[in-house]
This record gives structure tokens, C-alpha cells and sequence, in this order.
């Protein structure tokens, strides 16, 4: 989506406040014993609240109101009665619809005592996910993204989980361009005013391969190693980033 005026922008603002809203209260809800099905109840509690609907139920019929994976788990787990454990790290990723408008965002969560390992890695994929919107700016080649997402990554020691990538949004949950977290040195198609996207790494400690569980939905990593995700919807701008979630 290119938003063009004020209107489609406050519309934008709206649906990535909802989407933040949500988030921040399943963080807070986030404790050792609470089950991913709650966290996705309160979820859509919220949605209704706002008068949003869930955009996995909305653009996939997916079977959540979010998508909410654990460790090893990088993407589009599903709630369940899995119960939460001290030490886990759970990744909630949140989209929403409101008037027509999409937004995306997402976190990883420590569940109480963690490794320092896994705080690590989440400080890592925090701070790949700001360098790449930092990055953000109209009329710079889209593939500047992932070079500072990729150098960040690098420098932190962590791989990239090759293949699972960022977005367009605004009209939908999901639109061209992908926004990769790596340099393709090919992609220098340029940023333009208005263009709504998601920028979302996925950093782990191991190889940076997935495989599909056999669920048909959940993205695990190949070997089992510990994951983590971050993401913002942003508008893109001659200044820099309008970031909405």
C-alpha cells in the first residue's frame, strides 16, 4: 500500500495502535503456567473491544486469533493448552484489521527466569530490527534493509533464518515487496513515499534453516535452536520511518 493522504494515514495509525494495544497487554499477561489459548482468548477479547478483526482468521483462516510460537518455534504457532515454563521464550505476533486498513507486529517474551542466552538473543534480534528501520527512508533501494539487518546480525554473533522475510501491508496482511533480512544484492527496487511495510527478523543461535511442522502451520528451526522475532509496520517517508505499532 502507498498511503496518500491523511485519511488512509490516521486510518493506518488507528489499526497499528489496536495492534500495539494488544501486544503489550499479552505481554503483561505473560507468566510461567498461563496457556497459549488464554493468551490468544485475551487476544481476541481485545480485537472485539476495538471493533478489529484477527487477520490470520480473516486473510487464512488460520486457527488463532494471533500467532503465538515457543523456543524453537520461529512462526504461525498455534494456541493450544500448551502451558508456559519458566525459562521459555514465547513469540506473539499480533495483525489486525480495522476499516479496511492492516497492521503487523510482533515480539519474543521471556517467560520468567531465562538463560542469558536467550536474553541475548532477543537484545540481538531487537537491535537488527531497529537498525534495519533506521535504514528506512524514501528513494533508498529496498535492499538496504536487510544489508543493516544482516550486519547486525553478524556482528551479534546470531544467524538469519533464511526465507522468512517481511512485507507490504495496509490494504492486506500480506503485499508486495518482501522485505528480506539479508543483503540481496538484486532487490534495488526503491522506497518509496507512503509505502506501508513490515520490517521482522528472525535471529537464532543455530543454523538459520526452518522446516513446517506437522501441523501444516508452525515453522520450527531445522535443529531445534532457540528463536527470535521482532517486527513494526512503518510508513515510509522522505524523512525517515512513520513506525505504527
Amino acid at each position: 500500500m502507498i498511503a496518500r493522504n491523511n485519511t488512509e494515514i490516521k486510518g493506518l495509525r488507528t489499526i497499528g495502535r489496536i495492534v500495539r494495544k494488544v501486544l503489550d497487554e499479552l505481554e503483561n499477561a505473560v507468566a510461567v503456567g498461563i496457556s497459549t489459548a488464554e493468551l490468544d482468548e485475551l487476544a481476541g477479547q481485545i480485537l472485539e473491544s476495538e471493533k478489529a478483526r484477527s487477520a490470520p482468521k480473516l486473510a487464512y483462516d488460520f486457527p488463532g486469533f494471533t500467532c503465538i510460537s515457543v523456543n524453537d518455534e520461529a512462526a504461525h504457532g498455534i494456541p493450544g493448552p500448551r502451558r508456559l515454563k519458566n525459562g521459555d521464550l514465547v513469540n506473539i505476533d499480533v495483525s489486525a484489521e480495522k476499516n479496511g486498513f492492516w497492521a503487523d507486529s510482533g515480539r519474543s517474551i521471556p517467560v520468567g527466569d531465562v538463560t542469558v542466552d536467550a536474553r541475548d538473543l532477543c537484545r540481538a534480534t531487537r537491535n537488527a530490527l531497529w537498525a534495519g528501520i533506521r535504514a528506512v527512508k524514501a528513494g533508498q533501494p529496498i535492499n538496504v534493509i536487510g544489508k543493516e539487518v544482516e550486519r547486525t546480525a553478524i556482528e551479534e554473533g546470531y544467524e538469519i533464518i533464511n526465507g522468512l522475510v517481511g512485507h507490504g501491508v495496509g490494504r492486506h496482511i500480506h503485499e508486495p515487496p518482501e522485505v528480506h533480512n539479508l543483503f540481496m544484492p538484486n532487490h534495488t527496487d526503491l522506497l518509496a513515499d507512503g509505502q506501508v511495510i513490515t520490517i521482522e527478523p528472525f535471529l537464532t543461535s543455530g543454523r538459520g534453516d526452518y522446516k513446517k511442522a506437522n501441523d501444516g502451520w508452525t515453522l520450527k528451526t531445522i535443529d531445534g535452536a532457540l528463536c527470535a522475532q521482532y517486527e513494526h509496520t512503518l510508513i515510509v517517508t522522505a524523512q525517515g520511518p512513520i513506525v505504527l505499532t
